[in-house]
């Protein structure tokens, strides 16, 4: 009988550490970025919100919603948003957002895992996952020197408070590293 129960704990241990590692990577934001090599960003001073040209955009709350978050850290980084067209840098960005499959399950019971018992059941739902891209221009020599972008960013919960917060929770993830420090 011991050797049952701790062989049913250690299958129980396994269980939970597999379902952990593999819920991990769902729960997290995923932030990527890419700077153009050689650009001196400390002579950029001030920026303009452009847009991109055929790329998806939200509606006007969000918009309004993602502009304010990505102000709040551009003005951090030392940044002045203009509305000159003579401003250092154009910002634009554009968002994404595609349908995944979740699948929840649960065990009712049972004497171990491997010799049955009780009954599981798997239910699915799809969930909205919206990906942010950020793109930064030098204006004078026409040149994109650095684009982000940020995954789960745009999950739809249902009060807008926490959108809006899981929005500049994700926006200051992606311009954390923003500008890239010169190595020397």
């Amino acid at each position: 009988m011991r050797y049952r129960n701790s062989n049913l704990a250690v299958s129980f241990i396994l269980a939970v550490f597999f379902i952990v590692l593999l819920c991990a990577p769902i729960l997290a934001q995923t932030v990527k970025y890419n700077a153009m090599p050689g650009t001196d960003f400390s002579k950029y001073k001030t920026y303009k919100w452009v847009t991109i040209e055929g790329r998806a955009y939200p509606d006007q709350i969000v918009d309004q919603q993602i502009k304010q978050a990505i102000d709040a850290q551009l003005v951090t980084k030392g940044l002045t948003k203009t509305d000159s067209d003579d401003a250092d840098l154009y910002a634009g960005y554009q968002v994404s957002v595609t349908q995944e499959k979740e699948w929840n399950a649960y065990n009712t019971g049972g004497a171990t895992w491997r010799w049955g018992g009780g009954m599981t059941t798997a239910t699915s739902s799809t969930i909205q996952v919206g990906t942010l891209g950020f793109d930064v221009y030098d204006r004078a020599n026409k040149q994109l020197i650095w684009r982000g972008s940020a995954t789960k960013t745009l999950n739809p919960p249902k009060e807008p408070e926490k959108r809006q917060k899981n929005l500049e929770k994700a926006v200051a993830k992606l311009l954390q590293d923003f500008p890239p420090r010169s190595k020397k």
